[in-house]
């Protein structure tokens, strides 16, 4: 029974990645088959041959490196940002009453249109990029930060408070400790934004960056380097949510849904 339990453990491990093997041996299959000239679809095999030659020439660790320190100090600045903006809003009336209009108003407005604003105020350096990035992540992490803030049973606090907590006591070992699971959510949705809107600075706005190769293959019509910039992309992107999967067990070990998933 222990052989068979373990062979079942397997295969719940590799079941999620069916679906990307079948997508994967349809697209060299389609490829191959001639439906399509290269140009428009080149074979997976090919693409594969890209990176591997990104992988050993050093250029693609070079390019990525520059894409994921504008997305990761756009998000860590907006991260300081928001989630104290976020937990002040949830819990103070009058934050709540300064901010969340401003909020609800600007939330719709598309953040790529600040791209060419942007460019005039910093230029098309990394400033530029950044702030790009810091406008987009601060949304979705305030929000988060805010709701999670607000979900917080006030029994709790009714509580702490008859038993004289603090302010700062009731933030530090109740509403940040209930919230938490919401805001790692917020910035789950966060993260993966920081790395799009780096991306998409990158090719709008030129220079190095994974955007940037992209970019450069498109002008060249090196239709097998933009889909082996797409498979780096999606590559560095599935490793970093699964970080961040990782991270979110590990912060919360002790919650409830993490008991679920690993039961």
């Amino acid at each position: 029974m222990d052989g068979v339990g373990k062979l079942k453990a397997i295969g719940r491990r590799f079941i999620p990645f069916a679906s990307i093997l079948v997508f994967l041996t349809v697209w060299e299959l389609f490829a191959r088959a001639g439906v399509v000239i290269p140009y428009l679809l080149p074979a997976l095999s090919t693409v594969l041959a890209h990176v591997y030659a990104d992988i050993m020439g050093g250029d693609l660790f070079r390019q990525l490196g520059l894409t994921f320190y504008r997305a990761m100090t756009g998000f860590f600045i907006g991260a300081v940002i928001a989630i104290p903006l976020g937990i002040m809003i949830g819990r103070f009336r009058f934050f709540r009453w300064f901010f969340d209009p401003v909020i609800s108003i600007t939330n719709p407005v598309p953040k790529v249109a600040f791209l060419p604003i942007f460019m005039i105020w910093f230029g098309l350096g990394d400033v530029s990029k950044i702030a790009s990035v810091i406008l987009l992540v601060f949304y979705p992490m305030v929000i988060a930060a805010i709701g999670g803030t607000l979900s917080v049973d006030k029994q709790l606090i009714w509580s702490a408070r008859s038993l004289g907590a603090s302010e700062r006591d009731l933030l530090r070992q109740i509403i940040l400790p209930a919230a938490l699971p919401q805001i790692i959510t917020g910035m789950q949705i966060a993260v993966p934004l920081a790395l799009i809107v780096s991306i998409v600075a990158e090719f709008l706005m030129g220079g190095e960056g994974i955007g940037g190769k992209l970019l450069f293959a498109q002008r060249r019509i090196n239709s097998p380097g933009v889909f082996a910039s797409i498979v780096e992309i999606a590559l560095a992107g599935a490793i970093l949510i699964k970080s961040l999967e990782y991270m979110r067990r590990r912060l919360l070990v002790w919650h409830p849904e993490t008991k679920l998933t690993t039961a």
